[in-house]
């Protein structure tokens, strides 16, 4: 996938999941902060394991899909 492509992906994906305007919200929030997104997510996500956020993805999207769950 080219650069192009993936950047299209994420930004389709942002306005499918948080509508327009927050997607737009986030990215200017992203792209303004000073920083090293490497290390942030580091420290985002230092308690789980790929395995745990995984689940935890899996469980929202079930969520999403059927409220009752």
């Amino acid at each position: 996938m080219t650069d192009t492509e993936i950047k299209n992906k994420g930004y389709n994906i942002l306005i499918k999941e948080m509508g327009l305007t927050d997607a737009e919200k986030f990215i200017s929030l992203v792209i303004s902060e000073p920083g090293d997104y490497t290390k942030l997510r580091k420290n985002l996500f230092s308690d789980k394991s790929v395995s745990e956020m995984s689940f935890d993805a899996m469980n929202h999207r079930a969520k999403e899909t059927d409220p009752q769950k």
